[in-house]
């Protein structure tokens, strides 16, 4: 895995002009799987929403995701019919390969998808894009979980969908009410950034595209929808549940194991507040102070269940050292981690002999005590020991955080006067030129500037970038360009097939 930043920024958030002649301000995306009977009514019932209330140039892009019976045909018709609507084929189902293939070759600034059953009222759709036009959020999403939302379905459905979510707040701390409505955009210059990362194809492509955006400090601004379920969907809600916990599971472990260079991607506007530098207000300090009371409670329980469990096999001095030792490393560990937002393995042995340094001086505090106490009487009670343990440890820690956060953590600046946590994040992992993209996107062949001709195989890979058929490099760094364009009708676009899902919301 490469952990290198490439030069480039994304820009601070600004409104989008008013008018860009050319290029539409808009496009959404409708995958489609063998959608022959209801993709007319709903493009046409879409366009002639847009057309009427949408003040902005627009475009909608039928995906089709390999369809076997007349959806390709349909799709050419509306196309031919209607000149703000443009139809792509794919010859590999899923629909995050959809999304990821449209919205990363698009040229509109806005990027949008939702589901061919329309069973969300197209009146969101303005609120849905509104703040991403206006500069103010990152991504918009659709909840049907929204104390404002009102939602016709059964209780099957009802039940999975709650349950899907309750998952990924236990699991991955997610903190968006509704991940797999399918009613989503997203600004084109932080996909261009965030696709990438994203690794799955299929149904999961969504949580996981909401995962990855929360965790690097992305702003998601939610919708309330008004949504009647589609009885005639004809997702396989087994399957797709599984393979959600599937990639529950791999998207935990790499944030666990910090494989996700995210904190490249923290706060990468130009714009946010807490990067500004001001004189007498300290970074971060309440975030630290929470985190480090956190760690330090359960560091301090394991101490005592250390001493309680090595007191009997040895004196209290040893037990103590003992304890405090052992608790000493586990507590260094997580308050580099938790505290103080310090991943990887660079100068991880030098904070933990840094640690155990702090750790002689709670030693010293906490064997002085127990000194004292053995001296004011010669066989104190467990009970006592405990306490006066435990009123030494509080004093130690006081000391101990200052140390960490001056000494063993420093707040260091490059030169641009970054924090640690967000110097990395003044330095996002792309070029964001409009004619620059750090995402998965098609080249344009000489012979035919307007046709995709191939796909970029490796996102974020250096060097001659290549064209032959995809092969998946997931949560690599470094960019590669590309020329953005509206998808034209019918280019067959290489891809690996990874899922087997159509193209209906499951939930």
């Amino acid at each position: 895995m490469r952990t290198d930043s490439s030069p480039g920024t994304l820009p601070a958030r600004e409104h989008l002009p008013a008018t860009d002649a050319g290029i539409p301000v808009l496009d959404v995306v409708i995958p489609v799987y063998n959608e022959e009977k209801d993709l007319q009514p709903c493009v046409r019932r879409l366009h002639e929403h847009l057309t009427r209330t949408f003040p902005y140039a627009f475009r909608i892009t039928i995906a089709d995701n390999a369809s076997t019976d007349t959806t390709p045909r349909v799709a050419a018709r509306l196309a031919e019919e209607l000149p703000e609507v443009t139809s792509f084929r794919l010859e590999q189902k899923g629909r995050g390969r959809a999304l990821r293939t449209v919205w990363s070759a698009s040229d509109a600034p806005v990027l949008a998808y939702m589901d061919v059953d329309l069973s969300t009222d197209l009146n969101a759709l303005l609120p849905l894009v509104a703040p991403l036009i206006s500069g103010h959020s990152d991504l918009a999403i659709g909840s049907r979980l929204a104390r404002a939302s009102r939602v016709v379905r059964g209780p099957k459905r009802e039940l999975i969908s709650r349950a899907y979510n309750l998952i990924l707040r236990g699991s991955l701390q997610a903190r968006f009410s509704d991940a797999q409505c399918g009613f989503k955009a997203i600004r084109r210059d932080v996909a261009q950034v965030l696709l990438p990362l994203v690794e799955d194809t299929g149904w999961f492509f969504d949580t996981e595209m909401l995962v990855l955006a929360e965790r690097a400090g992305l702003r998601i601004h939610e919708v309330p929808v008004d949504w009647v379920d589609d009885p005639d969907s004809t997702v396989h809600i087994v399957k797709t549940a599984t393979d959600d916990l599937k990639g529950v599971w791999r998207v935990g472990r790499a944030l666990a194991s910090g494989s996700l260079p995210l904190d490249r991607l923290a706060r990468p506007f130009g714009d946010d507040p807490r990067d500004r530098d001001l004189q007498g207000v300290p970074r971060g300090l309440a975030r630290q102070l929470v985190g480090f009371c956190v760690v330090g409670g359960l560091s301090t329980l394991f101490y005592l269940l250390l001493y309680t469990g090595f007191r009997p096999f040895m004196g209290s001095q040893f037990a103590n050292a003992l304890a405090l030792l052992v608790s000493a490393i586990a507590n260094t560990a997580a308050n580099r981690r938790l505290t103080f937002g310090v991943r990887g393995r660079d100068r991880a042995v030098r904070h933990q002999a840094q640690g155990l340094v702090v750790f002689g001086i709670g030693l010293a505090l906490t064997s002085g005590s127990l000194a004292a106490l053995n001296a004011a009487t010669s066989s104190p009670s467990h009970s006592t020991e405990l306490a006066v343990l435990i009123a030494a440890n509080l004093a130690a820690t006081v000391l101990r955080f200052l140390l960490f956060r001056a000494w063993v953590f420093p707040e260091r600046r490059d030169g641009a006067g970054a924090a640690p946590a967000a110097s990395a994040a003044s330095a996002v992992v792309a070029s964001h030129d409009p004619v620059s993209a750090a995402s998965p996107a098609y080249a344009t062949s000489p012979s035919s500037p307007s046709s995709p001709s191939a796909y970029v195989t490796t996102p974020y890979a250096t060097g001659p970038h290549a064209t032959t058929p995809q092969v998946t490099t997931p949560y690599a760094t470094t960019p590669h360009a590309t020329t953005p364009h509206a998808p034209t009708p019918h280019v067959t676009a290489p891809y690996e097939a990874r899922g087997d899902h159509d193209s209906r919301d499951a939930r």
